[in-house]
């Protein structure tokens, strides 16, 4: 179910809802340059499991708003899940990758405090491969007159992702762009903020994430992807020395890209942890 969250006068941030509405509340967030449609077939297995589901769309990306300012700063992130998780009036497990995992690592381990039930790192660390991440953000920026077509588009993806075998039908792909006056397509963000320099700077000051993930008193579940671009086995080794009571789970075969590349085991890893912590209405 599609619902909407005021996150500031100016701004809402869109949402689907999916599973049991008195069981654990589990807030998804994407990556950077992705929509709250990259989990695959993760909420519905939440759903199936006794929890509720809700994915997000952060600020600037799919159906929520584009900053009226242009401010996608990590600042803006942490604030905007924090609206929302005023709205919902409930704790919540958060679970993020990328630029969302960061985001819900801030709300989780800084103040003022939140009531987080588990903490979800999908495929990051404070500390990441900055030509992992380098790499990522060129791929972002190759193709800012668009694509002809959703199968121009799949190739890309293919070209990028060459351990992904691109799928015979690309229309699924049509929920990460959006269709231009001009016929084409562009990915689902706004272009504004692949020039968010405050939000580069955020990143490179990993000592800020790594005090928040030693404050972090919800269990925690680190998930990397096996082949991962930007987090490497230093870094994961970084983020347990912070976080020593923290979960791991190394997805083989798995880039950055782990929930679309291997969503079977990332699923399994992460309803398993779900549940095991926390419970759901299914097995109560």
């Amino acid at each position: 179910m599609p619902v909407r969250f005021s996150v500031s006068n100016s701004l809402e941030i869109a949402a689907d809802v999916d599973g049991q509405w008195d069981g654990p509340v589990v807030v998804l967030l994407h990556g950077g340059g992705q929509t709250r449609h990259a989990w695959g077939g993760t909420t519905r297995a939440l759903g199936d499991a006794g929890f509720l589901a809700i994915t997000l769309d952060l600020r600037g990306h799919g159906d929520s708003d584009w900053a009226p300012d242009g401010d996608y700063s990590m600042g803006c992130y942490v604030r905007d899940l924090r609206a929302v998780l005023a709205d919902l009036q409930r704790p919540a497990a958060l679970v993020g990758a990328s630029l969302g995992g960061l985001a819900a690592l801030l709300v989780a381990g800084e103040a003022p405090e939140v009531e987080c039930t588990a903490v979800v790192l999908v495929d990051v660390t404070p500390r990441m491969d900055p030509d992992g991440r380098e790499k990522i953000a060129g791929f972002m920026r190759s193709r800012p007159d668009g694509f002809a077509s959703l199968e121009e588009a799949a190739d890309a993806v293919a070209a990028f992702l060459p351990h992904r075998p691109r799928p015979s039908d690309v229309s699924g792909l049509a929920k990460n762009l959006r269709l231009e006056p001009d016929g084409r397509y562009h990915w689902h963000w706004d272009p504004a903020f692949m020039d968010a320099s405050r939000l580069g700077q955020d990143v490179e000051r990993p000592e800020r994430f790594e005090r928040a993930a030693a404050a972090v008193t919800a269990p925690m579940l680190l998930v990397r992807g096996g082949i991962s671009e930007i987090v490497s086995e230093d870094g994961v080794r970084a983020f347990r020395r912070v976080a020593p009571g923290a979960e791991y789970v190394d997805v083989p075969n798995a880039s950055h890209m782990v929930a679309g590349d291997r969503n079977d085991i990332f699923t399994a890893a992460v309803v398993e942890f779900l549940t095991r912590r926390l419970g759901s209405t299914r097995y109560r």
